[in-house]
């Protein structure tokens, strides 16, 4: 017997690079430095791989956009989570690690999704962007949320498991078995690499 979910459509983890933009979700101190206010230590096992997309990306002319939880001192959220992230301060700035450029668009968010009360569609829409890789942490809040959102646009979106990370394993393969199966395509870092290491893959934009 087929089980509901898995009445869905298999499709390749292929996508057109030049209309393709990178999202790095909340790859911030408050989450990942040990001093952090909610650090995650799994997320730095995130920084070789990301930086190999990171790289790729930027060699090839894809937008790279960060995606930056960002919050006032009185934030309703605060009501869930512990206070983290404050406008201004060190815990909401993007690790160094990552060597974040300053010509690279940085949105900032006071809940889960990227694209609630953002400027992320406006920004994607000047870019024209289709494809979105979505990278960051935690694959269950924040990345899976912007995830959802995406789809519900009409973003095409990929997820490399390599460059995600949740608050627990049993998280991890839960939500990249549903934002697989609803939501977009779960790949391997390689194979992600491999579309946009692609010799056609020079894109020149111009400045907006």
């Amino acid at each position: 017997m087929t089980i509901f979910a898995e009445r869905r459509v298999r499709r390749s983890s292929g996508f057109d690079p030049s209309a393709t933009a990178l999202l790095v979700v909340d790859m911030l101190n408050d989450f990942l430095d040990p001093e952090g206010a909610m650090p995650l230590p799994e997320g730095r096992t995130l920084y070789a791989p990301i930086k190999r997309l990171l790289d790729s990306c930027r060699s090839r002319g894809v937008p790279v956009i960060w995606i930056c939880d960002e919050h006032p001192p009185n934030d309703r959220e605060f009501e869930k989570r512990a206070v983290h992230c404050l406008a201004g301060e060190w815990g909401a700035r993007i690790v160094d690690d990552l060597d974040p450029r300053d010509d690279e668009d940085r949105i900032p968010k006071r809940r889960y999704s990227g694209f609630f009360d953002t400027t992320l569609e406006e920004r994607l829409g000047e870019l024209g962007i289709r494809h979105l890789i979505i990278a960051g942490v935690v694959t269950n809040i924040c990345v899976r949320s912007t995830a959802h959102d995406a789809f519900f646009r009409d973003f095409d979106v990929i997820v490399p498991r390599d460059c995600v990370a949740a608050t627990s394993e049993r998280e991890q393969e839960s939500s990249l078995y549903d934002i697989d199966t609803h939501y977009g395509t779960v790949s391997d870092l390689d194979d992600v690499l491999s579309t946009l290491d692609s010799p056609v893959t020079v894109i020149q934009r111009r400045a907006t």
